[in-house]
């Protein structure tokens, strides 16, 4: 069996180093290259689709073992229902990041590529249903089985993909997973995984002599895609023959790197008050290369704590109880700390962070809320005193230290209406005050009146700039024209 798992990663490793320079050619010619950007860590346009040759590489190399086996008078123990099942999936989200590649696709439409390819193995029976801890404590997962399952397969599938930003490194870190799901698949005694594993094994390492610093060509999505995919839904079917932590505890800690840098990344955003799905320059790589390292550097530094998660996930499988719950823990710090130390994640500015994000959340909501009862009081509005009334109300309601209106009046004369909050009469010195003009649609001629507006500066410009918002909606809204 072992020279059927040896020839598999030759067949892939060989069938790449020949495609990879066809691909690279037609990428050239066609100008499917990766232009730089404000991103980006190359200085010049690279060829993109090396995932093609990846792809194909792999492909044929399971062909050809499965081919091996089948002649020699072989059986595959395991059910072929989710092994196809997940190279069925893993095509569609690999064409789906090919046309990304090609036409920019949404990123919307990569999420439900994944949301069915992740659907596909869950109906077929390839999700998590228990964690059990040896002999002292197990969880039966229940249809709570399904959510953890998509969220591992999309979640590492994306994981993968965004690390996909440095020479080498998305394959590099991809390649030693492979390996060691193909060593944990082999102890299991899972044939068809171990066959899957070694074949992608081979083609990666294949793609690395293009892809390693100075790269001639790039993955792209179709390639990140698909290998971000395949690894989740293997090691999601190795998790499957075990009950016991290692199943789940294992491929967390051999895809600790892209897992821990895509968590960290989600929550500085979050608290950035940036979408999700943004681009930035604050990854573990990035952290890396701003502190001095080279690309080379960087690339040796995450195989290095892959590498050693790996081996220490092995050693899960020689212990029990407490001891296997201990390493995994231990494991888990170690990731944590190294994180710590280049930088991606701050304790005390995280912490710092979520308590603004919370303080901003609460203030939203109040003036949420004063916006609101202001609409209602302006709907009850029957005249302009009472319209008057309700902007005064408003400006309270927001904080607002006094508004004023001059509007024409019956005899031609101009009327200045004016209301001070009483809680600035006495201002404080070091408070600063935004005064504004904010034009009101007139109900006696074309053309716009104005609201004089001061706002106190309590807290930042933002904040004043959402009650001035919420307040210029009330006017715009329920203006003069309205009575």
């Amino acid at each position: 069996m072992m020279a059927c798992y040896f020839i598999t990663y030759l067949i892939g490793f060989a069938l790449t180093l020949v495609l990879v320079p066809a691909v690279i050619k037609l990428a050239r010619k066609y100008q499917w290259v990766d232009v730089p950007n404000a991103r980006s860590v190359h200085v010049q346009p690279i060829a993109r689709l090396g995932g093609i040759a990846i792809f194909v590489s792999f492909l044929v190399a399971i062909a050809c073992a499965f081919t091996l086996r089948h002649s020699a008078g072989k059986s595959l123990p395991e059910p072929w229902t989710q092994t196809l099942a997940l190279l069925f999936a893993s095509t569609i989200v690999f064409l789906v990041g090919l046309y990304d590649d090609l036409k920019d696709a949404r990123v919307l439409h990569k999420l439900l590529a994944q949301f069915a390819g992740a659907a596909l193995l869950t109906l077929v029976g390839a999700r998590v249903t228990h964690i059990t801890v040896q002999d002292l404590f197990s969880i039966d997962l229940g249809w709570m089985s399904y959510p953890v399952t998509f969220l591992w397969i999309i979640g590492v599938t994306n994981a993968i993909n965004l690390l996909d930003g440095l020479d080498g490194l998305a394959g590099g870190v991809s390649a030693i997973a492979c390996a060691a799901f193909a060593v944990l698949a082999i102890i299991q005694g899972n044939t068809v995984i171990a066959l899957l594993m070694f074949g992608l094994f081979g083609s990666l390492t294949g793609f690395l002599f293009f892809n390693s610093h100075p790269a001639s060509i790039f993955m792209g999505d179709c390639g990140s895609l698909f290998l971000g995919f395949t690894i989740a839904g293997a090691s999601v079917l190795t998790a499957t023959r075990t009950h016991a932590l290692v199943g789940v505890g294992f491929p967390i800690l051999v895809l600790g790197v892209p897992i821990f840098d895509t968590i960290f990344s989600m929550l500085r955003r979050f608290l950035e008050r940036r979408g999700l799905t943004s681009p930035d320059k604050g990854h573990f790589h990035h952290r890396l290369l701003q502190r001095g390292f080279t690309q080379q550097q960087v690339a040796c530094v995450a195989y290095a704590i892959t590498i050693v998660t790996s081996c220490l996930g092995m050693l899960m499988l020689t212990t029990t109880g407490y001891e296997s719950v201990l390493l995994f823990v231990i494991c888990l710090g170690l990731l944590m700390l190294v994180f710590r130390l280049v930088g991606t994640i701050r304790l005390t500015k995280t912490l710092h962070g979520i308590r603004d994000r919370s303080t901003l959340s609460r203030t939203q909501r109040i003036e949420r809320k004063a916006f609101e009862e202001a609409q209602l009081h302006f709907k009850n509005a029957k005249g302009f005193d009472e319209w008057w009334c309700c902007m005064c109300i408003a400006a309270a309601a927001m904080d607002f230290a006094s508004i004023s209106l001059e509007i024409p009046a019956r005899d031609g004369n101009r009327r200045m209406l004016q209301w001070n909050s009483d809680r600035y009469i006495k201002p404080e010195a070091d408070l600063s005050t935004l005064h504004m003009n904010v034009p009101i649609n007139d109900r006696r001629k074309e053309g716009n009146a104005s609201f004089k507006v001061e706002i106190p500066i309590r807290e930042s410009l933002e904040a004043v700039g959402r009650r001035i918002a919420l307040f210029a909606r009330l006017a715009d809204e329920h203006g003069l024209a309205s009575i």
